[in-house]
């Protein structure tokens, strides 16, 4: 497997491309921002960047409650329908096809981060390595949203293990069809973020659904980060 479809699986470009899109934010993500955005200046001056950002819609809602935004995405359709709407609504976003383990910003100009399930998409490696960039790209004190699935979700037992760590062709539980993933556990958690880093939160989140045969485990972690 080569690097770029390790670090961009190509699957992301053939979803947007055929129109998939999500127009308002995660729930997850607005609680993040509000409460951890600095409050001892003004939201035109807290620049928020993610990664993985796909239509855009957690940066669409966070440049419209007047902070500045960046992001890196790598479907090039996903990132122009993000840029189309942003114009059309008369906001701004750096927003650019990008990798996740090369970060086309500069050291120590982001007070937040956001990670909504994109690093997982990625490779075991690759997701030290945007870490270590996500480090570089934050402030001190800055806070990143590390949101991940996790080890127990039923997924990981229906699909094929593959280069760094990757589940592949998953065929059962929740996320049939959205192409390689991998599946964090703890000992991850703490490993990603052993140096430079304080863990403000660490959550394991696990919901069952009744109706599947054998009962299928969703689970992800709620990570939030801040460098030291």
């Amino acid at each position: 497997m080569d690097k770029q479809s390790v670090t961009f699986d190509p699957i992301w470009e053939e979803k947007y491309a055929a129109g998939h899109v999500q127009n308002y934010p995660w729930d997850m993500v607005v609680s993040f921002v509000f409460r951890n955005a600095p409050r001892d200046r003004p939201r035109s001056e807290i620049k928020i960047m993610e990664m993985g950002f796909g239509s855009a819609p957690n940066l669409w809602f966070a440049a419209r409650e007047g902070f500045k935004v960046a992001g890196v995405e790598g479907s090039s359709s996903a990132v122009e329908f993000a840029l189309e709407r942003f114009k059309r609504e008369g906001l701004y976003g750096d927003l650019r096809v990008g990798d996740f383990t090369s970060l086309p910003f500069d050291d120590d100009s982001f007070d937040l981060v956001i990670d909504r399930e994109s690093l997982c998409c990625v490779g075991a490696e690759a997701q030290k390595q945007a870490v270590a960039e996500v480090h570089r790209c934050l402030r001190k004190g800055g806070r990143f949203l590390h949101n991940a699935y996790g080890d127990s979700h039923s997924s990981t037992r229906t699909g094929e293990l593959g280069t760094d760590g990757l589940i592949n062709n998953i065929t059962g539980g929740t996320l049939v069809g959205v192409g390689q993933l991998h599946f964090t556990s703890r000992a991850e958690i703490n490993e990603r973020f052993a140096d430079g880093w304080k863990l403000l939160q660490v959550q394991r989140r696990e919901w069952l659904d009744m109706l599947a045969v054998g009962g299928d485990i969703h689970a992800e972690w709620v990570v939030i980060a801040e460098k030291i």
